[in-house]
């Protein structure tokens, strides 16, 4: 998910989706500990756009 595409979302929007990119993260690790992923750069970009939604959620808070 693009930052532009994630300042367009509302708080509440965001938090949803934080939930469902922690959870989609937690289900390819177990997934990739069990047997390789056939794209392990996926890993790198879910936990990626969760950092990403976190700190926008982070910013909307300090303002």
């Amino acid at each position: 998910m693009k930052q532009s595409e994630i300042k367009q979302l509302s708080t509440a929007e965001l938090q949803e989706k934080l939930g469902e990119t922690k959870k989609s993260y937690a289900e390819l690790n177990m997934a990739h500990a069990i047997s390789p992923l056939e794209n392990p750069i996926q890993l790198r970009n879910v936990r990626r756009s969760v950092a990403r939604i976190a700190t926008e959620l982070t910013k909307r808070e300090l303002q």
